[in-house]
């Protein structure tokens, strides 16, 4: 089971979204869309959409700064474990709760407002569940820790499993002497890679570099002696 969890699991997830990714590309190009709803309702979204994103894009960098950089390099330029923590877990709890209360306002706009109701799938519906689900147990197992006074250093365990995983040599030893907290938001963590590419979310990937390039639209107005004259039967009606 350890080596079905900790080492079968993490590389089909990978596999699957490198190529899903590779194959929605090519032949979903017209679903590659985040299906916007602003339309129908821009109150909430205006609130709702800046919290989850710039909360998301905080949580993202620090994920991936907490697992790539090992404790060897902050040490060696300086920065103690007790600081490196408390900014990790201050930061951490703040972009966590910033992405929670975002994905909540857009959740609750998605399913009071009846338009973006409607145009929600069964697919949106069930990635919002293990967003919502991954993000929750990554703040309850960062804040519960803490409060406890027991907090769970994941710099010895969790990141050297990932960059194992990376380097081709899972060591499942790691992982499984982490809290089970740690593990299940591992584990979701991993299932959210795998159904990444076949939901809404791959607008991630798509930045509009182009548009830094791409030339202005140069809008005329024809005027009046550029005015045609309209063709027989279609005579504007004058009123009288």
């Amino acid at each position: 089971m350890s080596t079905f969890l900790w080492i079968i699991v993490p590389y089909v997830a990978i596999a699957v979204f490198v190529g899903g990714h590779v194959w929605r590309y090519r032949y979903d190009k017209f679903g590659w869309t985040t299906r916007s709803s602003q339309l129908y309702e821009s109150r909430l979204l205006r609130l709702g959409s800046p919290l989850f994103h710039f909360g998301i894009l905080l949580v993202i960098l620090g994920h991936v700064g907490g697992i790539l950089i090992p404790e060897s390099a902050t040490d060696a330029i300086g920065i103690s474990e007790t600081a490196y923590h408390a900014a990790a877990v201050s930061l951490g709890a703040i972009s966590g709760f910033m992405t929670i209360a975002g994905l909540a306002i857009l959740i609750y706009r998605r399913r009071t407002t009846g338009p973006v109701f409607s145009a929600t799938t069964r697919n949106d519906k069930f990635m919002y569940v293990l967003l919502a689900a991954t993000l929750l147990a990554g703040l309850a197992t960062t804040v519960l820790g803490n409060l406890t006074g027991q907090p769970h250093d994941y710099r010895l365990t969790v990141a050297p499993y990932f960059r194992s995983v990376f380097y081709f040599r899972p060591d499942v030893d790691l992982i499984t002497r982490a809290p089970v907290g740690f593990q299940i938001h591992v584990l979701l963590a991993w299932v959210l890679f795998a159904v990444w590419p076949f939901t809404r979310l791959v607008h991630v990937f798509s930045v509009p570099i182009g548009y830094l390039t791409r030339p202005y639209v140069v809008y005329r107005s024809r005027g009046a002696a550029a005015a045609r004259t309209p063709r027989r039967g279609w005579e504007p009606i004058t009123r009288r």
